[in-house]
């Protein structure tokens, strides 16, 4: 019930941007416009938002032929959290990175990247797999795939706004700098609306993967492999589509500046500390 009460006010939260939006840019009918799209998006995000984040990625579904040994690993922990097998897939990129999507435990699915599987054990990709299924059992997932579509969409709207200026109610351009103000916050609003989704999320997910796994200190370890190879590698379609960051097990984005205000993530060290402390040691091994 939380999960669709979290769902319901992120898809308000987003609709009343995008009527925003519109009205800066048309007055009345454009914000009409505005909230029919919203609309639109809605429904186009709910059903197929998973699928279109899995094609963004290039991921490649894999079976017990393709990926024996991660296949076999994805299911015997989905089994342990008392879950339907989700739908396994692979990504050719050398960051290593995961996320699970999915608009409910019945239709998820897990993707890993290539890199991920070369630099961890596979004790440590254990964890990394236990903590994606705690967000598929938490049902994260569907608040965190409509959040990357809609982010993409309100970015979208946003920029139609900066380049084609507002217009009131009678026809006369509205006032331009207001236009560009809701341009360049609009995307911002978007950020903050992932941010306050994920933080806490995450936290939850590390414990709940832990459990999961029976391994605190093995998921710590995965997070710091994790931490210290994303610096050096960049994950070139998040650097492309950012609100999809989020959906990671880390945020791979490498940008500077104002990044920490907006970031999805609680910090690695104190994902680490926690986990370690389940554990009852100080450091991972």
């Amino acid at each position: 019930m939380l999960a669709w009460l979290k769902t319901g006010i992120l898809m308000a939260a987003i609709t009343a941007l995008f009527g925003a939006i519109g009205g800066a840019i048309g007055g009345e009918s454009g914000m009409i416009m505005a909230l029919v799209f919203a609309a639109v998006t809605n429904f186009f995000a709910y059903w197929f938002s998973d699928k279109l984040v899995l094609r963004m990625y290039k991921a490649r579904e894999v079976d017990e032929t393709s990926a024996p040994q991660f296949y076999t690993m994805v299911r015997e922990l989905a089994e342990r959290a008392q879950l339907p097998m989700p739908r396994v897939y692979l990504i050719e990129e050398d960051a290593p990175n995961a996320f699970a999507t999915g608009r409910n435990p019945a239709n998820a699915a897990v993707a890993a990247t290539t890199g991920l599987l070369r630099v961890l054990t596979a004790r440590e990709l254990r964890g990394v797999v236990a903590h994606e299924l705690a967000h598929v059992k938490h049902r994260d997932i569907l608040i965190s795939t409509i959040s990357a579509t809609m982010a993409g969409a309100i970015s979208a709207l946003a920029n139609f706004a900066m380049f084609f200026g507002g217009r009131s109610d009678n026809g006369r351009p509205g006032n331009p700098i207001a236009t560009i103000a809701l341009a360049l916050l609009a995307p911002i609003a978007g950020a903050l609306i992932q941010m306050a989704i994920s933080r806490a999320r995450e936290f939850e997910a590390d414990r709940m993967g832990a459990d999961i796994s029976g391994d605190p200190q093995a998921l710590a370890a995965a997070l710091e492999k994790i931490h210290h190879y994303a610096r050096g590698i960049p994950l070139p379609v998040t650097e492309r589509h950012p609100e999809t960051a989020q959906m990671m097990i880390m945020n791979p984005l490498s940008g500077g500046g104002l990044q920490g205000l907006f970031s999805t993530h609680p910090s690695t060290e104190e994902r680490i500390r926690r986990l370690l402390a389940m554990a009852g040691v100080g450091q991972p091994v």
